[in-house]
């Protein structure tokens, strides 16, 4: 795991582990449904953060005969449970609530210590969220944020940004839920509310779940290093043609290369230094190209 995931997801459970056991505090002392989902909403952010940093260790076990391509996807699989999590946890929960405080309406009861503990939040969240963007920046390479959560083969910076996201979309639910509540002196907003943040969560969790299933299924590498690795095999000087190449996406630092190329040499002994030689071309070309498989072949196309 990069050092800039490990700070996005260290600053995001310090902030939400905080930010949690002070809403249930004002949960408990206000009544408010979005407060409770708000403070659910914070304890299952903080336990998604944990299971980022379980799968990031992991993902550093070394390969073996059960897994000879090592454990690099652990850190997709964790990802795709944190979407689970928030969904039946968060989202769940948070519509539960709702409605049923809708039905059974209660009377907010000390509303500023609940405005004040929301206000806290938003900076906490507000700080988290920088921090995440910040170390997002470099990877991000001026891709918009849509674009580098779709494309990104890093699952945590994307699960931290959309979780602070939301907890910032969620907080301000919470508060337009419980300023027309305490307003118009109808509970029901405050329900209202936190269906609203349900609705919230559970639309992040399915955006998360759809991008991890993508790579737990197996993707190719990046465009850009597609790319590059395609034209380091087809330029290099003892390669007459690239024939076909397939890559596979086995960790979010680690991809598999397997091509098929048309070498100039003939003999055994030239091939074998070819082949090397196009192996150490790739890998300094694209350093996450960690296994290269690279079978000499004829170009039929060429011969008709």
């Amino acid at each position: 795991m990069h050092d800039g995931s490990r700070r996005a997801i260290v600053a995001a459970l310090l902030a939400n582990l905080g930010i949690a056991f002070a809403k249930v505090v004002a949960a408990i002392m206000t009544g408010s449904a979005s407060m409770l989902a708000e403070s659910i909403h914070s304890f299952a952010d903080t336990g998604n953060q944990g299971l980022l940093f379980l799968g990031g260790k992991r993902a550093r076990r070394a390969p073996d005969t059960a897994h000879p391509f090592g454990y690099g996807a652990e850190r997709f699989f964790w990802a795709f449970v944190v979407a689970l999590v928030l969904f039946t946890l968060g989202a769940m929960f948070s519509l539960f609530e709702g409605f049923e405080k809708l039905r059974t309406p209660h009377d907010i009861e000390s509303p500023g210590i609940a405005f004040a503990v929301l206000g806290v939040a938003v900076v906490l969240e507000g700080l988290s969220l920088r921090t995440a963007v910040r170390e997002a920046a470099p990877e991000r390479d001026g891709a918009g944020w849509r674009e580098f959560v779709r494309r990104t083969k890093n699952p945590e910076l994307p699960v931290v940004l959309l979780e602070d996201s939301g907890a910032i979309l969620g907080l301000a639910l919470a508060i337009a839920g419980l300023g027309l509540a305490v307003v118009t002196d109808q509970p029901r907003f405050d329900a209202i509310g936190s269906i609203a943040i349900g609705i919230l969560l559970g639309a992040i969790a399915i955006v998360l779940a759809i991008e991890m299933k993508s790579l737990l299924i197996g993707e190719g590498a990046s465009v850009p290093d597609q790319h590059l690795i395609e034209r380091t095999l087809a330029d290099h000087p003892a390669v007459r043609s690239l024939i076909h190449l397939r890559t596979l996406q086995l960790g979010p630092e680690e991809v598999l290369v397997a091509a098929k190329l048309d070498f100039h040499e003939s003999t055994a002994s030239e091939l074998a230094r070819a082949i090397d030689a196009v192996e150490a071309d790739v890998r300094a070309a694209v350093p996450d190209a960690r296994l290269i498989y690279l079978e000499p072949d004829l170009d039929r196309s060429r011969t008709r």
